[in-house]
């Protein structure tokens, strides 16, 4: 009886972590993991297990942080998680909460110095964004979240190299690239939550600004679009593709506007995010193979 009860728990704080990150499956731990693979580049296939867990690990703990903030929110409009849903309590989530601290950090620090280097600035970007409230204005919410976001690639890419202590110059280039695009283009995902995001008083872009917020999804996605394929050579016809696609999300952005409209519209910007991040990988293995092979 002991076992059953046992494997019951364990069970059900499998499914509480579960339902603490599904929300950023698409929009976290698949572009990430993909930038990381074809950035580093992955040096062995059992390093990508390494490099998920690292991610999961530490996107649960910025979750976990951010959740505990206002449960009652997301009471209102978020029922599905897992404080609103009763499969954690709240002060149980707060434990896990800080928990998580060590765990990330001692996680990080097995692999290399720079890779705790990037656990540590996320676990202080986490306590900016939620105990300080940089979640509050758009301005600091998408700063930290941009910063954020490069501390997960950062970190994944290290784990994924050859050498984990430094990022090649073609990495480098393409987290900086990505810190720009993440954090000019995040008001794709609050434009579903505008609702609740007014509730609690928060100035997304989406509230602030309306009608820019979607404006610069039908007029960035498209630039970003242009200056990736330049950047890392695309030939005509991928270039082409992936224009046009940027182009009618972002014009979708722009004609579809219920809550239901802009969910989908930010499951395709994950998709246009997430082979953007593919983009390091084409450089990689069509233009440096060529280099070497002459």
């Amino acid at each position: 009886m002991s076992a059953l009860v046992f494997a019951r728990a364990i069970s059900k704080s499998l499914v509480t972590f579960h339902l603490f990150t599904q929300d950023d499956i698409l929009t976290t731990i698949i572009p990430t993991t993909l930038f990381a693979l074809v950035a580093a580049p992955l040096c062995s296939p059992y390093r990508c297990a390494h490099v998920v867990w690292w991610i999961w690990l530490h996107l649960l703990h910025f979750n976990v942080a951010n959740q505990v903030i206002d449960p009652a929110e997301d009471g209102r409009n978020k029922a599905n998680r897992p404080i609103p849903a009763g499969y954690i309590s709240l002060q149980d989530a707060v434990y896990l909460r800080w928990a998580l601290v060590p765990i990330c950090l001692a996680s990080s620090a097995l692999y290399s110095i720079q890779v705790l280097g990037a656990s540590l600035a996320m676990t202080l970007l986490t306590l900016w964004y939620n105990e300080f409230k940089a979640h509050g204005h758009w301005f600091s919410k998408n700063l930290v979240t941009g910063l954020g976001y490069a501390c997960f690639q950062v970190g994944a890419t290290l784990i994924a190299g050859r050498d984990m202590s430094r990022l090649e110059p073609d990495a480098f280039l393409a987290v900086l690239l990505s810190i720009a695009m993440f954090a000019t283009t995040l008001q794709a995902q609050d434009f579903k939550d505008q609702e609740g995001d007014r509730s609690i008083g928060r100035r997304t872009l989406p509230i602030a600004y309306p009608s820019p917020a979607r404006v610069s999804m039908f007029v960035g996605l498209p630039m970003w679009s242009i200056y990736l394929t330049q950047v890392w050579g695309m030939d005509a016809f991928c270039s082409i593709a992936f224009v046009l696609y940027s182009g009618l999300v972002g014009l979708r952005f722009m004609v579809y506007k219920t809550t239901q409209a802009d969910r989908l519209s930010c499951k395709l910007y994950s998709l246009w995010f997430s082979v953007a991040h593919l983009l390091p990988g084409y450089w990689r293995y069509f233009h440096e193979a060529r280099m070497h092979i002459s």
